[in-house]
């Protein structure tokens, strides 16, 4: 096949699609965005009727594609290392029941927390769920990865974790790609229990899951993206994780002086860490993310060897592993070549030039500071979360996804009037629904602000799940319908949104504003095409 050059997330949608995918599911988020993005607009995936909408949230999207794997078809499902959490219910279950068809599960990470909350390990989930897990060094191996990991998935029974980082992610190399594979045809376990967790049946489920645990080191032992490489200094051997063999190389072109082991899939083998540990003196780990070999290794093969990395220092505990700071850890001066001139300055992002978000945040922070000194803004992710900086400064929390409704709900409770949300569309119906049902259940005193732009904008203006139906879902949750006010939010109705925002803040129960107007960013787009 031929080669083409490939973002790290287009290689493993690529992979995906010439592996027999038959759905991707996925919320959108940032580095894991652009995989779903790449399989909808591939010209197979309409002739092929591959499955690729977004999914309302990451707990929906595992959830399908473990149905798809029910019925023996291929998935794969994607989201950022937050979204972990969110759809960690049905992985770590997924875990027990097992798959039919093959399914990767792909956990994009954000050290340094480029566009995240915070900078969680996925590869402490795999560990926890007892799964193999994969962490591709570069972009072919990410390929190679998946167009070779749903088989492996069919033959463990299991699902895979696949770890990436956002540098990984959003930079391209040149990929060689594999046969295309046809979809599997539908079909169903031997097992007729085998996805129904009674606790009689999970019993038996888990205690097959974990015999399972020696075959999966043996099979890291095996792998041919665990790599142990010789080298003539014992002093120090050195356990190279993911992206950091990529770095680790940029400091010894012409090949490392210390024995390395690289580590791209895991269980960590067992052979080769021992290998390693009886050649040297010490170990240097280098990794991306959290101290998590590094934790392992140090209880691992219960030996006193010395180990380094994250956890005393020689590697900072936060931020990403770089090229540079590698460097630094393996005691080689590596000097900037170019400094940075003083006229440049840090920009932080901003609220577009003329966004909704813009007009909704005047029109609340004058009516709030002016007339309810008192008031709270609790406010949640997405474009709208800028307005927790100049020229606005009106938010007061952004904790994570839906959080905003509930944590108003829970200030309420507690006596704060007035409490205000403000969420967006799609992360309405991502994770608030339920919490602006908790408002309704107990006539809450709280003030929702739904600002819809009509799209999932943070992320480059996907599909919400959320369009044309917001009125409706709070109607159902059992909202008022005299206290859900739409307003456009522009400036010339600046008087009109400030009344209804008083009147709406007045009531006492639960009150829900919705300014609609849609995305600047994808009105543009429309108008080009």
């Amino acid at each position: 096949m031929s080669k083409q050059l490939l973002l790290g997330d287009e290689a493993i949608a690529q992979a995906a699609l010439d592996a027999g995918l038959s759905g991707v599911y996925a919320y959108p988020g940032t580095p894991s965005t652009e995989i779903t993005e790449y399989i909808q607009s591939a010209p197979i995936t309409a002739q092929e009727n591959i499955h690729s909408r977004w999914a309302s949230n990451e707990k929906t999207a595992m959830e399908a594609a473990l149905g798809m794997s029910f019925v023996g078809k291929r998935a794969l499902v994607c989201m950022k290392h937050v979204g972990m959490n969110v759809a960690a219910d049905c992985f770590v279950n997924s875990a027990v029941t097992g798959v039919k068809g093959g399914l990767i599960v792909l956990a994009a990470d954000d050290p340094s927390m480029h566009s995240s909350q915070n900078e969680q390990d996925s590869r402490f989930y795999g560990d926890f769920a007892l799964i193999p897990m994969y962490e591709p060094s570069n972009q072919q191996e990410a390929y190679d990865m998946v167009y070779n990991g749903f088989e492996f998935s069919e033959k463990t029974g299991e699902p895979i974790l696949m770890r990436i980082v956002t540098r990984l992610a959003h930079s391209r190399s040149g990929v060689e790609r594999q046969p295309q594979k046809p979809q599997n045809e539908i079909s169903f376990s031997d097992d007729p229990r085998q996805f129904i967790l009674l606790p009689g049946n999970a019993r038996k489920r888990y205690k097959a899951l974990l015999a399972q645990q020696d075959a999966f080191i043996k099979a890291s032992e095996e792998s041919p993206y665990n790599k142990y490489i010789d080298g003539p200094n014992k002093k120090r051997g050195i356990i190279a994780c993911g992206i950091g063999y990529n770095y680790l190389m940029e400091s010894y072109p012409e090949g490392c002086e210390h024995p390395v082991l690289k580590i791209g899939q895991y269980p960590l083998p067992k052979k080769q860490l021992q290998q390693l540990v009886d050649s040297c003196d010490e170990i240097l780990v280098l990794e991306d993310g959290q101290p998590f070999v590094e934790k392992q290794l140090k209880g691992y093969l219960g030996m006193g060897i010395k180990v380094v990395g994250r956890l005393d220092g020689t590697l900072s505990q936060d931020g990403e592993l770089t090229p540079d700071n590698v460097a630094r850890a393996l005691g080689k001066e590596n000097k900037s070549t170019f400094t940075t001139p003083d006229l440049v300055t840090m920009r932080p992002p901003a609220l577009c030039d003329g966004c909704g978000h813009r007009d909704v945040y005047t029109v609340l922070t004058q009516v709030l500071k002016e007339e309810y000194p008192s008031h709270k803004v609790f406010s949640d992710i997405g474009c709208y979360t800028l307005g927790a900086n100049a020229p606005f400064n009106a938010i007061n929390s952004c904790v994570d996804m839906g959080a905003s409704i509930t944590m108003a709900k829970g200030a309420a409770d507690g006596g704060l009037y007035p409490a205000v949300a403000v969420i967006g569309d799609s992360t309405f119906t991502h994770s608030g629904m339920t919490g602006l049902l908790d408002c309704v259940n107990e006539n809450s005193n709280v003030t929702i602000v739904i600002s819809d732009n009509e799209t999932t904008a943070m992320t480059g203006g996907q599909d919400s799940a959320g369009t044309g139906k917001i009125e409706s879902i709070c109607i159902g949750l059992g909202v008022d319908p005299a206290h859900i006010r739409v307003i456009i939010p522009l400036k010339k109705n600046h008087e009109e949104m400030a009344q209804i925002i008083r009147d709406e803040i007045n009531h006492k129960g639960v009150s829900v504003i919705i300014p609609r107007r849609e995305c600047i960013q994808t009105l543009k787009r429309k108008k080009r095409k």
